[in-house]
C-alpha cells in the first residue's frame, strides 16, 4: 500500500483556507498514487479554536464542512481531524473517509493537559473499548474506539497525546496483533530538540507493537503563539521508512512511501540515533516560519522595529531577514511575495527613504533627516527585506555611539529601511510637566526608575505611529529572562504586536547572535556581539549593564528553570545552586535567589500584558501558553525569610 502523511498549515475556523489545503493534499496524494492519506489532528477546524470547541455551532459547522470533503475521496482513503459534539460534550476525533463515504470517527482517549496544552478544558476523553453513533442530516456513523480495513490492511489509531502515554495503557497496547497499521494524526507543538523525542517515539512504537506506524503533524504558526513543525514519520517494526524536512514554508507538505504488508520485516534491535540537534538552526527556522505566518495571517504589510543596537532588537531584525532568506530559498521569490500578501500593489505602497514623497516628508520630522538614509539595498533578498522591515534608532543623551553604529550597520547589511531620531525633547517635556505638578525637580538620586522608564515609554508613540501609517506589525523585543524579573517598561519597550523572542532566554540570545554572525554570515552583528547588554537609560557615566542591575544571566536562567520548570521551593533552588556553583559565595547566591523571587512575584502583571510570544523551548513564562501564576500573592515572603 502507498501510505502518505500531509502536514497542513491551517488557520482556526478559516473554513475556505483549511478545506483548500485539505483538497490540495488529497489531489497531490491521488496524483502520486497514494492509497491511504493521513491529515493532522483537528485539521478541519484548526487545533487552536480554544473555547469555541465548547460551543454547539463550531462542531456542527465542522460536520457540515466535512460533507464537502467526501466527494474528494473517490479512489482514496483519507483521515481528517475534527471535533464532534455529543450530548453537550466535545470529542477530538479523526474521521475516516473513502470513496465519498464516511466510514466512522475515532475519538481521542488521552488528552494533553500540561505545558502549552489545555485539552481537558475543551474536550472529553473517550473511554477505551466503547462505541456509539453520530448522526447528521439523516445519516449515522460509528464513533469511538474503532478499527478499519482498507485494501486488506487493518488499521487503528492513536491521536497525538495517546502515543505519549506509557506502553501498557496507550491505545496501541490494545491494537497489537489486531492491526497492521497504526495512524497518528497530531498537533504536536514545536520545541527545540523535541523532534528527536518524536522520532524515537514513532520508531519504538512500530517496533514494540509490531506494526507500521504513520505519523502526520500540523504545520506552521496556526493561531499566533504555538508553532508546529509539520513532521511526517513512517516506521515499520523499528525501521524508519520516511521522514521529511521540518518547518516547511509550504501550505501542504506531502510525503509518501510504499509498504508491502505481506512481506515480513525483521524487528530492529535498536533505534538508529539522530545526529545531535542543532538548536540554533532549529530556532532560526521556527522563528522564521512563525513570523511569516504571523505576517500573512494578520494581513499585514511588514514589520516595524525599534532597533536599539542591542542584542534583542538585533536578533529580531536578523529574524526577519532570515524569514526572507529561508522563505525565498524554499518557495522562490515570486511565490514568497504572493504568499506573504505584503506585496499586493492594491494594498501597499513601497516607501523608499530618500526617494521623496511620504518617506521624505516623514524624514523631515526627525532631528537629522540626512542621517536617516541608509544604503540602497542591492541583492534581491535585501530588496525584499527593505519592503518588509522598517527600523528606527531612538536615541537620548544616555545613548552611546556604540549602539547607534551597531543598529545602523546591521540595518544596512540586511537592507532594512533605517531612521534615526532623538527623543530628548519629548522626555524633557514629560519630566517638566511632572516637576511642575509636584513642585520639585526630579533627580537620579531620588527618582531613578521613573527617569529610566519615561525614556522607554516616550519611544513607544513614535514607533507605533510609524507602524500604523505603514499598516505594519510592531515587533516587541523582550526576551524571557527580562520577562521573568520584569526588567522592562510597560507601554515602553514592551509595546508591540508580536514578541518573537520572548520565549528565549538572554544567554541563548547572545549565543545565537554569535552563531548567526559566523554560521550565517551576518557580519553586521559584529558590533552587538562585542557589547555588554545594557538598557542605556541611566547617564553614560554610570556604565549601566543588565547583569549589574540584575545578576549574571546564566544564574538568572538557572534559578528560573529550577523554580518553574522543576517546580522547586526557594530553599531547594538555593541548595541546588550552592552545589552547582562553587565559585559563588553562599551569601551572594542567597541574594540572587531572593532577588529573583521578589522580582518574579511583583511582575506577573507585566507578563499578563506582554504581546503574544512564540513557544520555542521546552517551557516558557507566558501565562497564556505555559506558566500561570497569580498577579497578587504572598510573594514567597515566608519561604524567602527562611533562607
Amino acid at each position: 500500500m502507498r501510505l502518505a502523511g500531509a502536514a497542513l498549515n491551517q488557520i482556526p475556523f478559516d473554513w475556505n483556507h483549511n478545506i483548500q489545503n485539505i483538497s490540495a493534499a488529497i489531489e497531490q496524494a491521488k496524483a502520486n498514487g497514494v492509497e491511504l492519506l493521513c491529515l493532522p489532528e483537528l485539521c478541519l477546524t484548526g487545533y487552536n479554536c480554544e473555547d469555541l470547541f465548547l460551543s454547539d455551532w463550531l462542531p456542527a459547522a465542522a460536520m457540515m464542512h466535512l460533507q464537502k470533503i467526501r466527494p474528494l475521496t473517490q479512489g482514496i482513503c483519507v483521515v481528517v481531524g475534527l471535533p464532534v459534539r455529543l450530548h453537550h460534550y466535545t470529542y477530538n476525533t479523526a474521521a475516516v473517509l473513502r470513496d465519498g463515504e464516511i466510514l466512522g470517527f475515532v475519538a481521542k482517549q488521552f488528552l494533553a493537559n500540561d505545558g502549552v496544552h489545555y485539552e481537558t478544558r475543551f474536550f472529553v476523553s473517550w473511554p477505551a473499548g466503547q462505541t456509539t453513533t453520530v448522526e447528521h442530516e439523516g445519516e449515522s456513523w460509528p464513533l469511538g474506539d474503532l478499527t478499519f480495513e482498507h485494501l486488506g490492511v487493518r488499521f487503528g489509531f492513536e491521536i497525538c497525546e495517546d502515543a505519549w502515554r506509557p506502553d501498557d495503557v496507550r491505545p496501541a497496547c490494545r491494537l497489537r496483533g489486531k492491526v497492521d497499521l497504526i495512524i497518528n494524526p497530531s498537533a504536536s507543538h514545536f520545541a527545540m530538540s523535541k523532534t528527536d523525542l518524536r522520532y524515537k517515539l514513532v520508531l519504538n512504537s512500530s517496533r514494540n507493537f509490531a506494526c507500521t506506524y504513520l505519523y502526520a503533524n500540523l504545520l506552521g504558526n496556526e493561531a499566533g503563539r504555538i508553532i508546529y513543525d509539520g513532521e511526517i514519520l513512517v516506521a515499520r517494526n523499528g525501521h524508519l521508512l520516511k521522514r521529511n524536512q521540518l518547518l516547511s514554508f509550504k501550505e501542504v507538505d506531502l510525503e509518501w512511501v510504499d509498504v508491502d504488508f505481506n512481506e515480513p520485516v525483521e524487528v530492529a534491535e535498536a533505534i538508529v540515533q539522530l545526529p545531535e540537534p542543532d538548536e540554533y538552526r532549529e530556532l532560526n527556522q521556527a522563528i522564521s516560519l512563525g513570523l511569516f505566518d504571523y505576517l500573512r495571517k494578520a494581513r499585514s504589510r511588514g514589520f516595524v522595529l525599534s532597533l536599539s543596537g542591542g542584542a534583542d532588537s538585533c536578533f529580531c531584525a536578523v529574524a526577519v531577514a532570515e524569514m526572507v532568506r529561508l522563505g525565498v530559498e524554499e518557495l522562490g521569490e515570486e511565490e514568497f511575495k504572493r504568499r506573504s500578501g505584503a506585496f499586493d500593489k492594491a494594498k501597499t505602497e513601497v516607501i523608499q527613504p530618500g526617494a521623496g514623497g511620504p518617506a521624505h516628508q516623514r524624514a523631515t520630522d526627525v532631528d537629522n533627516p540626512a542621517e536617516t538614509q541608509n544604503q540602497k539595498p542591492t541583492t534581491p533578498n535585501q530588496q525584499l527585506v527593505n519592503h518588509l522591515l522598517t527600523c528606527a534608532y531612538q536615541g537620548t543623551v544616555n545613548s552611546s555611539d556604540d549602539t547607534l553604529n551597531s543598529a545602523r550597520e546591521l540595518a544596512d547589511s540586511l537592507g532594512a529601511r533605517f531612521f534615526d531620531w532623538t527623543i530628548d525633547e519629548e522626555v524633557s517635556g514629560y519630566v517638566g510637566k511632572i516637576e511642575h505638578a509636584l513642585g520639585r525637580e526630579l533627580a537620579w538620586e531620588t527618582d531613578d526608575l521613573a527617569l529610566q522608564n519615561i525614556q522607554a515609554r516616550v519611544r513607544a508613540p513614535g514607533i507605533w505611529l510609524l507602524a500604523n501609517v505603514q499598516n505594519c506589525l510592531l515587533i516587541t523585543t523582550s526576551n524571557r529572562s527580562e520577562a521573568s524579573v520584569g526588567y522592562c517598561t510597560m507601554d515602553g519597550d514592551t509595546a508591540g504586536s508580536i514578541s518573537p523572542i520572548a520565549g528565549v532566554d538572554k544567554d541563548f540570545v547572545k549565543k545565537w547572535l554569535r552563531w548567526a554572525q559566523t554560521a550565517l554570515g551576518y557580519e553586521g552583528l559584529r558590533h552587538v556581539n562585542a557589547l555588554q547588554p545594557t538598557a542605556e537609560l541611566r547617564p553614560l557615566a554610570d556604565k549601566q549593564t543588565d547583569e549589574r542591575d540584575l545578576m549574571p544571566y546564566t544564574l538568572l536562567n538557572r534559578i528560573e528553570r529550577l523554580a518553574f520548570y522543576d517546580r522547586l521551593a526557594p530553599a531547594a533552588v538555593l541548595a541546588q545552586l550552592v552545589a552547582e556553583e562553587p565559585k559563588y559565595e553562599f551569601e551572594q547566591l542567597r541574594t540572587y535567589v531572593k532577588r529573583f523571587y521578589q522580582l518574579w512575584s511583583r511582575n506577573q502583571w507585566k507578563r499578563e500584558r506582554y504581546a503574544p510570544s512564540f513557544h520555542l523551548d521546552d517551557y516558557n513564562v507566558d501565562p497564556r501558553s505555559w506558566l500561570r501564576f497569580p498577579i497578587l500573592s504572598g510573594g514567597f515572603g515566608e519561604e524567602l525569610a527562611a533562607l
